[in-house]
């Protein structure tokens, strides 16, 4: 897949707040944390929710579908072993029926002259390594 970062600089670092959406990710499904008291979502996973303070949440299925509210076009290697990916397109994707989560990845596959904000994206996957798998987005 074009304009996936290398493995070598991706290194997940789940708590036990974000371990769910990682053990989702591995699956290649999209879960979304909804306080159990309040109803609010929240991206990314946080300990406690931003509305009402509460702690416990349930993890709702999404079908991976966004807009895209933001990028930005990576042109330059910050870090060295980025070099052969680049140009890295870095999006910001706002998930609906979620109160305005958003998620941060990579749109994968298309020119970065393709992009604008505001474009329907689906969620696909990269497998970092056994285990490991980060949400990517595809223009839709």
């Amino acid at each position: 897949m074009k304009g996936l970062t290398p493995e070598s600089v991706i290194n997940l670092t789940p708590n036990v707040w974000t371990e769910p959406f990682w053990a989702a990710a591995a699956e290649h499904r999209l879960v979304v944390p909804r306080c159990t008291s309040c109803g609010t979502h929240r991206m990314p996973p946080t300990p406690f929710c931003w509305r009402c303070r509460h702690q416990d949440v349930e993890w709702e299925e999404h079908d991976g579908r966004g807009t895209l509210y933001s990028f930005t076009v990576v042109r330059h290697a910050v870090i060295p072993d980025v070099r052969d990916a680049l140009p890295l397109i870095a999006g910001i994707v706002e998930l609906p029926n979620t109160e305005g989560c958003r998620l941060v990845g990579n749109i994968v596959d298309c020119e970065p002259e393709a992009v604008r904000i505001g474009l329907g994206v689906t969620t696909d996957w990269y497998d970092v390594r056994e285990g490991e798998t980060v949400p990517v987005f595809r223009l839709a």
